[in-house]
């Protein structure tokens, strides 16, 4: 499969399912307009396109130009990249009717064509030698050693990690895992631990409730 350097930004989380069978990467839907009123997850792109540079790949509908506009007007230009689809009439196969301007979305494209909207906006395929990148440092195994995930003070000490960092409270274990290790150092995450010292329930980050949590 493609690796992608690149953090890839899509609409939906359909979009990113179907991204998942085509390329090797961290990618983050935004939830269509949502994110206009999430100043976290904003926060949470800006950090990761000074990490690592963010490609965004919407649906090519008005609503689809009207997210890059946003993410182009908060995001440096040397951090952005834009991967365009073509405009082809039709409608996904979970959908009963088309969208209101009847164009297929991203989830509805072909490989071939997604792959080529990438090459297109200048991303950055590694290969397998230089996949052995420095984010897999990061595990499930040493979130739990951590103890931010399966302990009685699990939800208490992610969430007030993720306070600490300005991330999203509920982003799940498996990407935060993505997420500290593509723009954390292990330097700046052992030092996020130290800061939070046993959770949100002393450090009141945060409301969560204590309470294991995977």
């Amino acid at each position: 499969m493609n690796r992608l350097r690149e953090v890839l930004v899509v609409e939906g989380r359909y979009d990113k399912i179907r991204l998942e069978s085509v390329v090797d990467a961290l990618i983050v839907p935004l939830d269509g307009f949502q994110v206009f009123r999430d100043p976290q997850k904003l926060h949470m792109l800006r950090t990761l396109a000074a990490a690592r540079g963010l490609i965004v790949l919407t649906d090519s509908d008005s609503a689809g130009f009207v997210i890059r506009d946003y993410l182009s007007g908060s995001i440096p230009a040397n951090q952005i990249k834009h991967a365009y689809i073509p405009e082809i009439a039709g409608k996904e196969r979970r959908k009963a009717i088309p969208g209101k301007e009847g164009l297929l979305g991203v989830e509805g494209m072909t490989d071939e064509v997604l792959l080529e909207a990438l090459r297109r906006a200048g991303a950055t395929f590694e290969d397998a030698a230089s996949a052995a990148v420095p984010e897999k440092w990061m595990t499930k195994q040493r979130l739990y050693q951590d103890g931010l995930v399966g302990q009685d003070n699990s939800a208490d000490r992610r969430c007030a990690l993720l306070r600490l960092w300005g991330f999203p409270e509920k982003i799940s274990a498996n990407r935060l895992v993505e997420l500290i290790g593509v723009s954390k150092t292990p330097a700046e995450y052992e030092a996020a631990l130290r800061q939070i010292g046993g959770g949100a329930a002393e450090d009141e980050f945060c409301d969560a409730k204590p309470g294991k949590s995977g």
